[in-house]
């Protein structure tokens, strides 16, 4: 009896589900939405995501050419009762562009693509399904202009800008999202708005941190920046210091001290530590528009001064081969599915505050555990210098957006993988550890998460916290109760999700 009734039931809720999706797509052919499900012959080249860790299988996925489709997508999408989030360049760490859920209605915004820059404000108007690589080639041709962004060209802008966005010329600079100036973006409901600092303010605020909550961005319009005329790129090997965890702590406590103390260290500077599991250990930034002779003979060793037997390297370049020399690749990137470019892997950050520096146990404890950690699975560890004195990330106030790293110093991103092999499954907790040997040691430390590096194994209540805090967080709730009470925009970290749930 209990096997017909289960039966019963699983053909029940197969309906349902078959309903559902029938429901959805009459929807959209109705509207003429063009997409993609399952059935298609291309539909692997739509649905796979970035993170191959995480592939979830979206119920369909629009490609709209214009706002009109984007709004009818929506519609259907919340008519049928499924959940929507956009797909510019798909990298999200957590695969919340493919809904981090099965069964979501995925945007791909492949067709938006314009990139043109005002020859009166410098201000470029960017299509939602742009790459880094392709904006910073394009606004450096119409104008030798440049924006901070990632150094890597195959992320897409959407995500990037909507929750942060750092860059080697972040310090000087700010993040990519400070340079949103305005946006074109559909809502819940399927209107059209754009928003600006005066216009819908409320949804400029909230769409700068936490944009995949509450709504459609379809095109940015981003204030550009004179490109500098020569990048010094500098590059020193720290391998030697790797002979013991506290030579290593010890070095970076030096780095720390003059990062706050040196007048050497101008918003010009920015720079970042790189170790992995091959005993690589290495610093590397760059010095804009610096003289490459004072910066070689005396700022760089003063960086250096910590670390023994350092082998350093500077090199004069310009803006684009610059950007060219970090990317590690071509600028130029396909879009949407026409990207082939994959990873497998698990990722976790670590965002620690000016207020308080990290602590040499922290630092001995970190390098313990990655000088124990060598030749062990796949990972490296990056930590990016954010704040110090003049950096214009933290000069932004923090209540200007809701963004929320304004007080931040270090960085990091702790990151393992397997490549295009299958999950091994074992460097999760190596990567977990790798942050708890970091914050356990220094309980005062008052951590907390970047969300471009967004962890999916958080709880909703615990990356709220972490990436937002408590009074941003209670905004931005109240702030989806206005624009998307439906809870049509929907990932497992979404704003409001533990409500909702």
């Amino acid at each position: 009896m209990s096997i017909l009734v289960s039966k019963f039931c699983f053909g029940i809720l197969f309906a349902a589900a078959y309903a559902q999706a029938t429901s959805v797509l009459d929807c959209l052919d109705a509207n003429k939405v063009p997409y993609v499900t399952s059935s298609s012959t291309d539909w692997t080249a739509y649905q796979i995501p970035f993170n191959l860790r995480l592939p979830f299988e979206p119920a369909v996925i629009t490609v709209p050419e214009n706002e009109a489709q984007v709004s009818a997508s929506i519609t259907c999408a919340a008519a049928a009762s499924l959940k929507v989030q956009a797909k510019g360049g798909g990298h999200s760490y957590a695969s919340f562009s493919s809904g981090g859920q099965n069964g979501s209605l995925i945007i791909e915004m492949e067709n938006f693509a314009e990139i043109t820059v005002d020859p009166t404000t410098f201000i470029v108007k960017i299509g939602a399904g742009q790459r880094l690589g392709n904006i910073a080639t394009e606004i450096y041709a119409q104008g030798k202009r440049a924006m901070p962004h990632g150094t890597c060209a195959g992320v897409g802008i959407a995500g990037h800008a909507l929750h942060g966005g750092y860059g080697y010329d972040s310090r000087k600079w700010g993040l990519a999202l400070d340079h949103v100036v305005g946006l074109d973006v559909v809502l819940a409901d399927g209107t059209s708005v754009y928003t600006n600092a005066t216009t819908n303010p409320d949804l400029f605020w909230a769409m700068r941190g936490a944009g995949d909550s509450f709504g459609i961005a379809t095109n940015f319009y981003m204030q550009t920046e004179a490109a500098p005329e020569s990048v010094l790129y500098f590059v020193a090997d720290l391998s030697a210091s790797l002979s013991s965890a506290e030579n290593a702590a010890t070095g970076f406590e030096v780095l720390q001290n003059w990062s706050f103390t040196s007048p050497d260290l101008t918003p010009n500077i920015t720079f970042g530590t790189y170790a992995d599991f091959t005993k690589s250990f290495i610093i590397r930034g760059w010095c804009m528009d610096c003289d490459e002779a004072v910066f070689t003979k005396s700022v760089f060793p003063g960086m250096l001064a910590g670390f023994p037997g350092y082998v350093p390297t500077v090199q004069n370049l310009d803006w684009i081969t610059a950007l060219v020399d970090l990317a590690g690749e071509n600028l130029t990137q396909p879009l949407g599915h026409l990207y082939t470019e994959h990873d497998t892997f698990y990722a976790k950050s670590v965002v620690s505050k000016e207020a308080e520096p990290l602590s040499h146990a922290s630092l001995v404890s970190y390098w313990n555990y990655l000088i124990a950690n060598l030749g062990n699975k796949q990972w490296f560890s990056i930590i990016n210098l954010y704040g110090a004195p003049g950096s214009l990330i933290n000069a932004v106030s923090p209540d200007e957006s809701a963004y929320s790293d304004r007080d931040s110093l270090w960085v990091f991103q702790n990151y393992g993988y397997t490549g295009t092999e299958p999950w091994d499954p074992t460097i999760t907790p190596l990567i977990d550890g790798m942050n708890n040997a970091t914050i356990v040691p220094q309980p005062d430390g008052d951590f907390g998460a970047y969300l471009n590096y967004v962890d999916p194994d958080l709880s909703p209540a615990e990356a709220h916290l972490e990436y937002y805090g408590a009074s941003t967080y209670d905004k931005l709730l109240g702030l989806k109760a206005k624009f998307d009470p439906g809870f049509v925009f929907w990932n497992p970290q979404a704003i409001g999700t533990s409500m909702a749930l």
